[in-house]
This record gives C-alpha cells, sequence and structure tokens, in this order.
C-alpha cells in the first residue's frame, strides 16, 4: 500500500502527509493534556496580601457602619439603551429615577469592548491585560476552547487575581453573586472558589452551550434552562440572598445575562414594547432592577446601600450605542461607552459627572467605602471615584489619566482628556465583507477631539501635531510598563 501511495503522489507528499498527521496528532494530545497552571509564588504573595489587608480593615473604625453594595452589571446594554441617557424608544422608569436622584456618569467606558476581559477588569481594578485573560472563554469542549488550549492560552481567571469579593470578606462582608460569572467553568477559578460566599447563576453567555443554572458547585437546573423566566429568577434568589444578609455588611454581584443575544422576553412582557423584543427584554431588567430597590427599601437597609448600574460592553447586533462610533468587538465609543449609574440615598445627590471613569475604578471605590486598603503587591488601575460620588456637583474632579483600550492583547487606543489617539488597527468597513477581513484592512493612526467630535468621525493630527505626540507617548510608555512587567507585580 506504502508504495502505491509513493507512486501516486511521490515521496514528498507522503513526507507532508505523514507531517500534517503527526501535526494533528500533537495538537490533540496538547488540547487533551493542557493544564492551565497558577504561579505558586504569586498565590503566596496574594494570601499574605490579603491577610495583611484583613488586618488593616479590622485596625481600622469606621464612624459608620460599613456600606452594603450592590454592583448590578448588564450584558451588551448600549449607553444609549436608557430612557436617562436619552433613548426615546425603550422604557426604563425605575433605572431613570435612580439616575435622576443619583449620579449618572456621562463619560464611563467597560475595562474591555466584549465580555470576558471586561468581567475581569470589574472585580479586579486592573486593566484584563494584566490579567492574561483577553480572550472570550467557552464551555469545555467547545471548538473554540479546543483551539485555545491547543494554543496554550488562558481558558479561566488566573487564581493569582484579588478579586473585589475577597478583599470585602477581609473586611467582614458578606459576599454573594447572582447569574453569568464568565471568568472560566472550572477550579481554582469558580465563583466559590474567588471570594464569593454564594453564587446562582451560569458560567458562560446565554449563547454558549451547554448552559446549566449553578448553585454553587452543584448544578441547580441542567441545559437547556428556559431563558424567558433567567431575569425574575435571578431576582427573586438576589431579593432572598439580600433578606438573609440585611443585618451585616453584604456585597451582591447581581450580573444578568441580558441583553445579550439571544434574547428572551417573560410572557407577562411579551409584545408590550414598541421596541421589539429587545424592548421586552430591556423592560424585564428595568423591573428586576426595581424590585430590588423595593426590597432595599422593604428592609429599611435603602441609606445604607451603594448601588451600581452598568454594563459589560456597548450593544451587540441590536441596542443602542447613543450618538456615538462604534459597538460591541471594537475600540471606538460605542464599544466601551457604557452606562454608569451610582444611588445612595443619603450620600449620593443629583449629578451629572462628566469626567472620564471606567469599570476598573469600581474595586478601588468601594474598597475605600469598606475601610479596606489596596493590595500592595500589585498594579491596581482603577482609582477611588469619592472626589465626583460625594463632594457637592462641580466641586471636585477626577485626576487626567490615560484611558486604554485593548483588543485581545492590542492596545489600540488611548484617551487623555478629551482627545483620543487610535493607532493603526482593523476597522469595520461599510462594505459585508470587510466584517470578515477587518484585521487585514487597517486604518490610521487617527487622533480625534471628543469634546467636539464624540462620533470619532474626523482625524485632526495633523492640526495639533502636539496633542497627537502626547498621546502616543503615553501609550507607548504604557507598552513598555506591560513589555517589562506584564502582570504589574510589584516588589
Amino acid at each position: 500500500m506504502a508504495s502505491g501511495i509513493l507512486k501516486l503522489f511521490g515521496a514528498a507528499a507522503l513526507v507532508a502527509l505523514l507531517a500534517l498527521l503527526a501535526g494533528i496528532a500533537w495538537l490533540g494530545l496538547r488540547d487533551a493534556t493542557y493544564v492551565q497552571r497558577d504561579d505558586e509564588n504569586a498565590l503566596a504573595r496574594k494570601r499574605a496580601e490579603l491577610a495583611w489587608m484583613r488586618e488593616q480593615a479590622e485596625a481600622s473604625s469606621p464612624s459608620a457602619r460599613r456600606p452594603n453594595i450592590v454592583l448590578i452589571l448588564f450584558d451588551d446594554l448600549g449607553y444609549g439603551d436608557l430612557g436617562a441617557y436619552g433613548s426615546a424608544a425603550l422604557e426604563t422608569p425605575r433605572i431613570d429615577r435612580l439616575a435622576q436622584e443619583g449620579a449618572l456618569f456621562e463619560t464611563y467606558y467597560a475595562p474591555a469592548s466584549y465580555c470576558t476581559p471586561s468581567r475581569a477588569g470589574f472585580l479586579t481594578g486592573r486593566w484584563p491585560i494584566r490579567t492574561t485573560l483577553t480572550q472570550v472563554v467557552f464551555p469545555r469542549g467547545h471548538p473554540i476552547d479546543h483551539v485555545q488550549r491547543m494554543a496554550g492560552q488562558p481558558v479561566r481567571l488566573p487564581a493569582d487575581e484579588i478579586l473585589l469579593p475577597e478583599a470585602l470578606r477581609a473586611a467582614g462582608y458578606a459576599t454573594g453573586m447572582v447569574g453569568k460569572w464568565h471568568l472560566g467553568d472550572e477550579s481554582p477559578s469558580l465563583p466559590n472558589d474567588l471570594g464569593f460566599d454564594d453564587y446562582f447563576g451560569v458560567l458562560h453567555s446565554n449563547d454558549m452551550a451547554p448552559l446549566p443554572l449553578y448553585r454553587n458547585r452543584e448544578v441547580a437546573d441542567p441545559h437547556p434552562i428556559d431563558q424567558r423566566f433567567l431575569t425574575p429568577r435571578y431576582t427573586d434568589e438576589a431579593i432572598a440572598w439580600i433578606e438573609r444578609h440585611a443585618e451585616a455588611p453584604f456585597f451582591l454581584h447581581f450580573a444578568h445575562n441580558f441583553p445579550h443575544l439571544p434574547l428572551h422576553a417573560t410572557p407577562g412582557q411579551a409584545g408590550r414594547s414598541d421596541a421589539g423584543v429587545y424592548g421586552d427584554v430591556v423592560a424585564d431588567l428595568d423591573a428586576s432592577v426595581g424590585r430590588i430597590v423595593d426590597a432595599l427599601e422593604r428592609l429599611g437597609i435603602e441609606d445604607e446601600t451603594l448601588l451600581i448600574i452598568t454594563s459589560d460592553n456597548g450593544p451587540w447586533f441590536q441596542g443602542s450605542a447613543g450618538r456615538v462610533r462604534g459597538r460591541k468587538n471594537e475600540v471606538f465609543e460605542g464599544g466601551m461607552r457604557v452606562p454608569f449609574i451610582a444611588s445612595w440615598p443619603g450620600r449620593i445627590g443629583p449629578r451629572r459627572v462628566v469626567d472620564p471613569a471606567a469599570g476598573i475604578d469600581v474595586l478601588p471605590t468601594v474598597l475605600a467605602l469598606a475601610g479596606v486598603p489596596l493590595p500592595r503587591d500589585r498594579a491596581i488601575d482603577g482609582i477611588d471615584l469619592a472626589p465626583v460620588l460625594f463632594d457637592e456637583p462641580g466641586e471636585a474632579q477626577l485626576p487626567e489619566r490615560p484611558i486604554y483600550f485593548f483588543s485581545d492583547d492590542a492596545l489600540e487606543a488611548v484617551r487623555l482628556g478629551s482627545w483620543k489617539l487610535h493607532g493603526r488597527h482593523g476597522v469595520f468597513g461599510g462594505a459585508p465583507w470587510h466584517f470578515s477581513i477587518a484585521p487585514l484592512y487597517p486604518q490610521g493612526p487617527w487622533l480625534f477631539d471628543l469634546a467636539r467630535d464624540p462620533d470619532e468621525s474626523y482625524d485632526v493630527k495633523e492640526r495639533h501635531p502636539a496633542e497627537f505626540e502626547r498621546l502616543d507617548a503615553a501609550r507607548s510608555a504604557f507598552e513598555r510598563e506591560l513589555a517589562e512587567q506584564p502582570r504589574g507585580w510589584r516588589s
């Protein structure tokens, strides 16, 4: 048989075939045996740092009860999808009321333009590039999961990262999470491994399979789940958890699966919105927020609770990015500029915050309120938002600092003040084929003045060369920092 193959294809072809088969076998073995390992030294530093943070928190004597924290994170909700941000098509009265009575941020950026790295940034206070988790993770066995394992890419958040719930436990907080995790589906990177006392939800996006519901580490409902009832069921779980922990400071991370596609409205809401199914789904989410607020009021703890509402990135194929350019998966404004509303009756009065802020600011802001110091062994990129949350409106400002826009591992844009620099990168064009070859269709570099041109339409680098050089220098400096210390460890 070998001689027949030799005659038919020749020796060179046979060698190429054998090499191909060997390569396939090697990749299959790499996939089957891949194990993401954590650095033992980094894990030891983490344990020591959490112990120190606990000592510092216990030694501090806050004058008032440490506040409860409720962080509500929507999935793919656009900057223009709420009435408070100008939507005329969608009705969101409960969220709009919170925006009217609390703080609404006009320029707030998610840590990334798509799901997994954005969530890593929210919970660590670090740009996702430092965590190594810069791509979306998929369920074990998914074709893309196989590719990631064969390539040796991370498939879960490294266990050496310090997450917000772990830090808050140092101050005696009860910690719970309801909803979408999407930072890995195996230990030691599950919610209960990384600081949450209680967990109820799904480990991936609602378009992935299998998608069972978990209660802590056990499957509560097997795949497939009826997603029409997911939002109210999550809300029931969140309220029940709050009721169980109303007497002590608590942190609840409520991470919805919607309005990520596919869309599923509750039977009671379906067909009622003039904005179609998307409008129905957002109405369900608004009602969920209302139920959480009602529960806090019923329990008499609304004045002791900071409630934050935001989104993990801009809208996907439906939804509104407002009057800015781009959508999910892009580093234009529409991919990362998201709603951010903070409500705390009696502490945060009505205000509109114009200073640029970011999802990485949640962790340092919350830890400062809880009397917990930031970890010393790693770079924390976020800042405390207290000056613009609690001072009289207009009396304080946030310091000017770079906001970075990554796509996977590539630093594609940076904002400093009202200026935004795009490096040369792939851009979706107007023709359908541009979507499939965007990485091969690079454009730029560009400089935009967001004060005059918020939708990034007009490159002005030739008119403002000094600003271009200033932002380019900031981008280069951060790239050098990452090259020297990718994880941002400090000695």
